[in-house]
């Protein structure tokens, strides 16, 4: 199975799914992960009707989206400082912020830019020590001081789940849209409306993120990989 294929299943099920939990397939967008692949995988996607592709490597981003302008280039990966440039300088969309010191930086470089970056809060729902995020209860704090910034527009929450164990998936999951809610109620009008996506769920996991209100899934290897086919 190819590429454009395995892309186009993975769209099919996503509104399959969506049907079945009621909600339109349209309210949730498909992120092809092409952190392992290449330009030529990349433009198989394209073709496939791919639009959101994500990268966690600021080098891999940057080159990808200089390609491949056309498309909507993510950036899901650990945040360095250094890097940061570089990455407001490709995506459209950061999901990985939880530190107020890379919002700042993330600020200087969109101002520099001429730009407003959109970014959403990394949350670690589960309280794995092995995964990154702000603790639930910092959430809502984070959100607001990111919120004051000028160069800054924090579109919602991010979170991974815990592998191997749908109940634990879906209660992360859930928790996560449950918190959304919570910090949308303390904010500003403007910021609230703007306050509208949930990153949740990948190739394993997606479809209790969908059922739980995701409105993006991060899918990699069910796209890029023989494995799922």
């Amino acid at each position: 199975m190819s590429v454009r294929s395995r892309y186009r299943r993975v769209v099919a099920e996503v509104a399959e799914v969506c049907e079945q939990c009621g909600r339109e397939p349209a309210e949730v967008r498909v992120i092809a992960v092409s952190k392992t692949v290449g330009p030529d995988e990349v433009a198989e996607a394209v073709a496939g009707g791919a639009c959101d592709f994500g990268e966690n490597r600021p080098d891999q981003l940057v080159s990808k989206a200089a390609a491949f302008p056309e498309a909507r280039w993510h950036f899901i990966g650990n945040i360095q400082s250094r890097r940061i440039p570089d990455i407001v300088g490709s995506a459209a969309l950061i999901h990985s912020l939880y530190q107020l010191r890379h919002g700042q930086k993330i600020d200087q470089a969109a101002e520099r830019l001429g730009k407003v970056q959109d970014v959403l809060v990394e949350v670690n729902v589960s309280g794995e020590a092995s995964k990154s995020g702000v603790a639930p209860e910092e959430a809502g704090a984070l959100v607001r001081e990111l919120a004051a910034l000028p160069h800054v527009r924090v579109r919602g929450l991010m979170t991974m789940a815990p592998k191997g164990d749908p109940a634990a998936d879906r209660a992360s999951f859930e928790g996560l849209a449950a918190l959304a809610d919570e910090i949308r109620s303390t904010l500003a009008p403007a910021d609230a409306a703007a306050f509208d996506e949930l990153s949740m769920g990948m190739s394993e996991d997606w479809r209790e993120a969908v059922s739980a209100g995701a409105t993006m899934v991060r899918i990699g290897r069910a796209v890029f990989s023989e494995e799922f086919e």
